[in-house]
């Protein structure tokens, strides 16, 4: 049986781009969304995200980078606030 679904976030900071491709790759095999340049969201159970941390972790290797991630509850998800502003160039 699967536990509950947390909202995850996974945050990063990798010098190497091809590091940094891989690292995301894993990121949108597990369904998560990028939400900005170096960060993906999206929900997951205790066992995916043990699974996909390991994955990070192999993925980064012995290479430089940092690897965050992040479970957030859903009284802190309802709690989220963001400002988004999108500029028209036309």
């Amino acid at each position: 049986m699967r536990g509950q679904d947390l909202l995850t976030f996974i945050v990063y900071d990798i010098t190497d781009d091809k590091i940094r491709l891989r690292i995301a790759a894993v990121c949108k095999d597990y369904g998560l969304d990028h939400i900005q340049y170096s960060v993906f969201s999206g929900p997951l159970d205790s066992t995916r995200r043990n699974e996909m941390f390991a994955r990070l972790d192999h993925t980064l290797g012995n290479n430089e980078g940092k690897v965050l991630m992040l479970q957030i509850c859903e009284k802190d998800v309802a709690a989220k606030r963001e400002i988004v502003r999108i500029i028209d160039l036309e």
